[in-house]
């Protein structure tokens, strides 16, 4: 018998809910498998899965913007709540704080030496701080707090990135009022076939938040290389 479990997501009030294979679910939230369908029970989207009753097309395109219903359940899955076990809810934290304090020493540097924290240091710095992480919270979403815990501990001092980045033509219209509410546009170079390729300087604790903007737009299409 296929193991069944719940997300949930809410919006202005609308509840929606999807039903997902377990683990399936989960290596999907932590970005080990990109296919929504392979990990979905069915296509159906509920307002509430034990009852079986299901929303109005209209409710669906005003919280989704969209009658897609592979697209709606992907927007469940990136913005809603997956039912853990505690195994998996384990597994799940730990993944985010591997992610966190990657990050952390890719785009911090100690003020003095300039020179990033070893991944040890900053793992000890949290625990000190007793940080806690939220296992379906979007790292770029928990940053700025784990670093304003830690700065009491280490000290961390945020640097400027150039992003090097290539945008479909068909997205450039959306994607160009991101990159310029974002950072500074140092370079743009628009090929003959209506896509662009941009220099993007920002602050190194954008960059998830840049990365999630683009590939929501461009449906992961955008490329986004971190310049040396």
């Amino acid at each position: 018998m296929t193991e069944v479990t719940v997300v949930k997501y809410a919006f202005e009030g609308e509840k929606f809910e999807i039903l997902v294979k377990p683990d399936p679910a989960l290596d999907y939230k932590l970005g080990k498998k990109k296919d929504i369908s392979s990990i979905l029970i069915s296509d159906d989207i509920y307002t509430d899965s034990g009852k079986g009753t299901k929303p109005s097309s209209e409710k669906l395109y005003k919280a989704f913007k969209t009658e897609d219903l592979a697209e709606i359940a992907r927007q469940i899955m990136q913005k809603g709540d997956l039912n853990l076990t505690t195994a998996q809810r384990r597994k799940m934290v730990e993944e985010q704080r591997r992610r966190i304090v990657e990050f952390i020493a890719k785009t911090y540097v100690d003020p003095k030496t300039h020179l990033p924290h070893p991944p040890l240091r900053i793992e000890q710095a949290m625990k000190d701080a007793r940080v806690s992480v939220d296992p379906q919270k979007n790292v770029s979403d928990q940053i700025k707090d784990v670093v304003e815990k830690i700065r009491t501990i280490i000290p961390l001092k945020s640097e400027n990135l150039q992003l090097e980045i290539g945008v479909p033509a068909q997205f450039v219209s959306q994607s160009y009022a991101v990159l310029k509410s974002v950072g500074t546009l140092k370079k743009e170079e628009w090929q003959n076939n209506g896509s662009l390729k941009a220099i993007l300087e920002i602050p190194a604790t954008a960059r998830p938040n840049v990365i999630d903007r683009l590939g929501a737009i461009t449906k992961g299409s955008a490329t986004v290389e971190v310049l040396k």
